[in-house]
């Protein structure tokens, strides 16, 4: 299976994108995890929040496949904890082609992102910049596959 982490707008702080690189190839001795960047909306001042969520839709949408499970981050999505994640990163693992994971902008996701989603995950009920969560995200991909082969990362 291939993994996928969907963003909108590049990472811009230098100490936020150090540690997602270290994550990524830390993950890619486990599986196959691609970073994916789609650009900021260009003058977006002119745009409202919707039409500006339906133009970075568009962008998202672009790069999903018909059979992928598309798993989008957000905060109204179902939490799990370390553990749990794990398990259920596994099962995705032994059963989707393509998993992709979307970090929408600022404002979310339009509506057809989010029809086109499978499922939603959150990874805690406080809110985080958008910069900080890929790299939260990225350590917990790489927790989820130390967890999975019994590695001794994470402790419980």
């Amino acid at each position: 299976m291939k993994t996928l982490l969907i963003l909108v707008g590049k990472t811009t702080d230098k100490h936020f994108q150090a540690g997602i690189d270290d994550y990524i190839a830390r993950i890619s001795h486990y599986m196959p995890f691609e970073l994916v960047t789609i650009p900021e909306l260009k003058n977006t001042k002119s745009l409202t929040e919707d039409q500006q969520k339906t133009a970075e839709g568009e962008l998202i949408m672009r790069q999903i496949q018909a059979g992928d499970t598309v798993v989008l981050l957000d905060e109204h999505g179902k939490e799990h904890r370390s553990i749990e994640f794990a398990r259920w990163l596994e099962q995705k693992r032994n059963t989707a082609r393509r998993l992709i994971f979307v970090i929408g902008g600022p404002y979310g996701f339009s509506p057809a992102v989010y029809a086109r989603a499978n499922e939603q995950l959150s990874l805690s009920k406080m809110t985080f910049s958008h910069q900080m969560i890929r790299l939260v995200f990225t350590e917990q991909v790489y927790r989820a596959c130390t967890i999975i082969k019994g590695e001794p990362y994470h402790h419980e």
